[in-house]
């Protein structure tokens, strides 16, 4: 009788790992080399190791301006997902209301926020108008991806849950219940997968969109932010500070994905089929 063995599941190539690793030590060796080589001063190129010393000899004071930038950044987020999800479904619940809406959505989104934040910087308080410029450029994507899930529910399925709900033509609260309970049952675990997409994208925008704002507020000489640290290092010529601020912007985008990455994967490698490919 032959016996039935489990096949042990597969784990990630580690291949995938190493190798963007070692392209990355690579390429900071090769600068390193490159510096000491021809004494390049410090304030034109700083070596990595000049970057990694002045990220540890200024950290009280990088520390406090990574605070506030990723501060912004994370309630930008919040606010970019609270309503963007709430107007994706008001809108998926009435063709009215998207056709009334949807178009000043596009409009926000397609205006470039680096000509929006002056303009918010005279009508509202500093830190105020840096919130809106991460919120306003992570809004969009949340929005447009959660609609595209909700809208992208089989439509055999929606006939099918109609028909078995079945309310009377009669009875406008019925109807709207039946919506509500299609909207929860149905649409909502059709639209997680397209939802955490878009989440992942309007990280890494509202990132932008807090640096951008900061710039702006830092050229009047108000801020306090990373954005402001790179500027201010410029006008000073002190340029390891200036790359350190940038790294330290550069690591806080990487950790932001790769955790909003992790939260989607967690939530849909049991039953998605985009998960389960990966771990097939």
């Amino acid at each position: 009788m032959a016996s039935h063995v489990t096949p042990a599941p597969k784990r990630g190539n580690p291949v995938r790992l190493i190798l963007p690793l070692a392209v990355f030590a690579a390429a900071l060796a090769a600068w390193e080399g490159y510096v000491r080589l021809n004494g390049v001063p410090p304030y034109i190129l700083p070596a990595p190791s000049l970057i990694a010393t002045t990220i540890v000899t200024d950290w009280p004071l990088l520390r406090a301006s990574l605070f506030t930038t990723l501060q912004t950044t994370l309630l930008g987020l919040v606010l970019a997902v609270l309503g963007g999800v709430f107007l994706a479904v008001l809108l998926s619940l009435s063709r009215i209301v998207e056709y009334s809406l949807y178009p000043f959505a596009i409009v926000l989104q397609v205006t470039p926020v680096i000509a929006i934040a002056p303009l918010l910087l005279i009508y509202m308080p500093q830190d105020a108008a840096v919130l809106t410029c991460a919120w306003l450029v992570a809004f969009f994507p949340v929005l447009s991806n959660t609609m595209l899930g909700l809208q992208s529910v089989d439509r055999n399925l929606m006939e099918l849950f109609g028909l078995y709900g079945a309310p009377a033509a009669n009875r406008p609260l019925a109807r709207f219940r039946s919506r509500l309970k299609a909207l929860w049952y149905l649409r909502r675990p059709a639209a997680l997968s397209a939802f955490l997409t878009g989440l992942r994208i309007a990280g890494g925008l509202s990132l932008i969109g807090a640096v951008v704002a900061e710039m702006a507020a830092g050229s009047a000489g108000a801020g306090s932010g990373l954005a402001y640290r790179i500027i201010e290092s410029q006008y000073r010529l002190n340029i390891p500070r200036l790359f350190a601020a940038l790294v330290l912007l550069a690591l806080t985008g990487i950790v932001l994905y790769l955790l909003l990455a992790g939260i989607s994967h967690l939530l849909l490698r049991r039953w998605h089929e985009s998960a389960l490919s990966r771990d097939a």
